[in-house]
């Protein structure tokens, strides 16, 4: 929902992400060449397949989905701990914002470990996909970043 929200400006009925899409998104005379990889567990082993010359991570989490925070933690941890990603900015999603039991920012940064990273450039983003609240104000941060890196 998020990379067609932010490709097309509306929101675009999809199906849980079976493999990948893939879409260049510009933004403030940048272009981004965006990945979106599925997050089943079947296929997340797939995710490495995907990590060579990555700049930017931008990370989705269901900030409603307190039953799977510590999976998506893990799941964090093991894609950082990859050396083609050693030098990739961290954007994360706390998505899902509009919802009356979301976990905040605060919170998902918490449960995340998000602290911890203190080698790497990261800042969390409360977003809504489906009204698109949060995307673009996440984007700038990335955006400005990947200049301030040299990335262009």
């Amino acid at each position: 929902t998020i990379l067609y929200k932010l490709k097309l400006g509306e929101i675009v009925t999809t199906i849980p992400t079976i493999g990948f899409n893939v879409e260049t998104v510009e933004y403030k005379n940048i272009q981004f060449t965006v990945w979106d990889v599925g997050g089943q567990d079947k296929i997340r082993p797939l995710w490495r397949h995907y990590f060579q010359n990555t700049q930017g991570i931008i990370f989705v989490v269901d900030s409603n989905d307190r039953d799977r925070v510590v999976e998506a933690r893990e799941e964090l941890q093991r894609m950082l701990n990859e050396d083609e990603l050693r030098d990739a900015l961290l954007l994360v999603f706390a998505n899902k914002q509009d919802l009356p039991n979301a976990m905040n920012a605060a919170e998902i940064t918490d449960k995340l470990g998000l602290h911890s990273l203190r080698q790497r450039a990261w800042y969390i983003q409360s977003t809504c996909a489906t009204s698109g609240d949060g995307l673009y104000e996440g984007l700038e941060w990335l955006s400005n970043s990947l200049r301030k890196a040299g990335h262009n």
